[in-house]
């Protein structure tokens, strides 16, 4: 079985680690995990690594964030990928900083990454990990926070819920999204 896990980001040193990449920051957590290399692909950075016999296909999408649909759109027909086979990771202003959310369905909640790929597969009806990033910003500041990094006191909490989000996502995998909802969707990494 194959599965397409693609982290949302934007490319460039400058988007870094910070609060908007955090998708990228779990496929990398991922690729690690399996000592897999990355390689420059079609819309992206895929890294291709097995667990317990699935195919697993991390993807970085480099359209940026606002054009996130056009990687997954290709991908996802490049290799005949069955749509609750995909695995969407996205930063989420509507969740405290490191709370997860595994969903099979749901809006975009304004994000436009998650909005990109909801016009290009022309349905809700994907599955998404949402890895809470707070909203802890003044009025007007919401792009300066989101493109901004970690609060020293956020940065080992976040570390947690990355390793949480890795194991979530390798159980979305292998016992489906049933189960790694109920892992994953807990209030503590």
């Amino acid at each position: 079985m194959k599965f397409l896990v693609v982290g949302l980001g934007n490319i460039g040193s400058e988007y870094d680690h910070t609060r908007h990449n955090i998708g990228f920051d779990v496929v990398d957590a991922i690729a690690h995990k399996f000592g897999g290399n990355w390689e420059s692909v079609k819309h992206g950075s895929m890294c291709r690594v097995s667990h317990k016999g699935r195919q697993i296909m991390l993807l970085k999408p480099n359209t940026y964030m606002n054009l996130s649909g056009k990687a997954v759109s290709y991908w996802m027909q490049a290799e005949k990928m069955k749509l609750e086979n995909i695995l969407v990771i996205t930063d989420d202003l509507s969740l405290p900083v490191s709370r997860l959310r595994m969903r099979g369905k749901g809006s975009d909640g304004g994000h436009n990454g998650l909005k990109s790929i909801q016009a290009s597969l022309n349905t809700v009806n994907y599955p998404r990990l949402r890895f809470g990033i707070g909203n802890d910003f003044p009025i007007g500041m919401q792009v300066n926070f989101v493109l901004g990094r970690w609060a020293e006191e956020e940065v080992e909490l976040v570390k947690k819920a990355i390793e949480k989000a890795v194991d979530g996502t390798l159980q979305f995998c292998t016992l489906g999204l049933g189960f790694a909802m109920n892992f994953t969707n807990t209030d503590k990494p």
